[in-house]
């Protein structure tokens, strides 16, 4: 009850703010306190209802956001996605730190074989679905031949995404520790690296299909090796950086994370590096080469995130949007009941055929709903190249985001409680566990 009353209270001073004020007062600053304070009250509120935070977070700025009561409005919201960059690294650095080679190494060929199972059952049911129901779908009906076919391969790929940032938010913010935690890291994690590929790869089929210039498709192999191993490259060099600060310096570790995070976002953008694929190379040289376990680096970690969670995923809900949602109602509910079936077939059928725990192979499934950040920027990409085609492509995957985003995390997190890797948000982790996840 405190805490409603808490929220109330926040929300009703921002709105006498914002009327005293008028629209000088509609800027990001009053929209990130506003996000911290009242996301924050809004995500212990779930959590007091064995909801994940995470949710909280996502349908607070849903509410607040120009959608609804329009508390956040569309400016406030797209001003606060200037820390989406920040978020993306910061969340995906925190997935290296949760990958163990060491430990996983006995079980990465049986993961392997799991994830590329279920992702053949998800690619090919959803190309099978698109290509039968194309006209049908409110992108390029008229498409035939060759184009249909490229324009199928580059909507089944966009589709078929997982979201690592969603995914590894909920298992910090739960603070889960356990084999479906790492299982799950570790497919998502694997998944993006093939959508990347697969996603270049459908573009340029797209550009030969519609009769784009033959040397965009003669650069293709450049680029993308450029993209990918550039990408893993830097992060590893600046994840080394981190380490011998870590090493000789030690201190305010928080703040030089988040530098750290501002480094691969920013500067790594500037060529044409993947933000998420740099970070994810800085935490998995930290954790299995320079500094494994440190129990200094898993506090700096756990202070500087939840601010970060908390302004991202509030954003991100202020960003949803219900018009498009209303636009493709009834074609996205259809996508989004058929993505989930695959990915629970996929799953349940790979689970079968490998030797995967069991217990794991059964409720994976609900960490690979949920679809954000990285589907967002290449449904974007679709849309500035062909603005004629790629706005209905926006509009369809937006809808499908925002059903998926509400959805995945209390899924993965009633996963993550029914195998009791959930640990207690009232009391400190253990030591131990700290300096080492993996139970190595």
């Amino acid at each position: 009850m405190k805490r409603i009353l808490a929220l109330v209270l926040v929300v009703a001073a921002t709105l006498l703010a914002r009327q005293a004020g008028g629209e000088g007062l509609r800027t990001a600053a009053l929209g990130l306190g506003f996000a911290l304070i009242a996301a924050a009250l809004a995500g212990d509120l779930f959590e007091h209802l064995w909801l994940p935070r995470v949710s909280g977070y996502l349908i607070f700025g849903l509410v607040c956001g120009p959608s609804v009561a329009n508390i956040i409005s569309r400016s406030m919201a797209r001003e606060l996605q200037l820390f989406n960059g920040l978020a993306i690294a910061l969340i995906a650095f925190m997935a290296g730190l949760e990958l163990n080679i060491r430990h996983l190494r006995p079980r990465l060929p049986a993961l392997l074989r799991f994830g590329w199972r279920t992702m053949a059952l998800l690619y090919g049911g959803l190309f099978a679905a698109f290509w039968l129901s194309w006209p049908w779908l409110p992108i390029d009906p008229a498409a035939t031949g060759l184009a249909r076919l490229a324009l199928v391969v580059l909507l089944t790929t966009v589709v078929a995404s997982f979201s690592p940032t969603v995914t590894i938010a909920v298992i910090t913010d739960t603070r889960s520790r356990g084999p479906l935690s790492e299982a799950t890291i570790a497919l998502v994690v694997l998944a993006d690296l093939a959508l990347i590929l697969f996603f270049t790869f459908s573009m340029q089929a797209v550009r030969w299909a519609l009769g784009g210039a033959a040397e965009q498709t003669v650069g293709m192999l450049p680029r993308v090796t450029w993209e990918v191993i550039g990408s893993l490259a830097f992060g590893a060099a600046a994840g080394s950086l981190f380490a011998l600060y870590m090493r000789y310096v030690g201190r305010e570790l928080t703040l030089v994370l988040l530098a750290l995070c501002v480094v691969l976002s920013g500067v790594g953008a500037r060529f044409d590096f993947e933000p998420l694929l740099a970070a994810l190379a800085a935490g998995l040289v930290v954790e299995n080469i320079a500094a494994p376990g440190s129990v200094a680096l898993k506090e700096a970690v756990e202070q500087g995130a939840r601010p970060v969670l908390i302004v991202f995923f509030a954003a991100t809900g202020a960003s949803l949007h219900l018009d498009a949602l209303a636009l493709v109602g009834v074609v996205a509910l259809a996508v989004w009941v058929l993505r989930l079936v695959l990915i629970y077939a996929g799953t349940t059928f790979a689970a079968r055929r490998s030797t995967i725990d069991p217990a794991v192979g059964r409720s994976v499934w609900m960490g690979l709903v949920s679809q954000a950040g990285v589907t967002v920027g290449l449904v974007i990409i679709v849309a500035t190249e062909y603005p004629t085609w790629g706005r209905g492509v926006e509009v369809l995957i937006v809808a499908l985001i925002s059903l998926n985003e509400l959805v995945g995390p209390i899924l993965f997190r009633s996963a993550l409680a029914r195998h009791g890797e959930i640990a207690r948000m009232d009391a400190p982790a253990p030591l131990e566990a700290v300096a080492d996840p993996a139970g190595t």
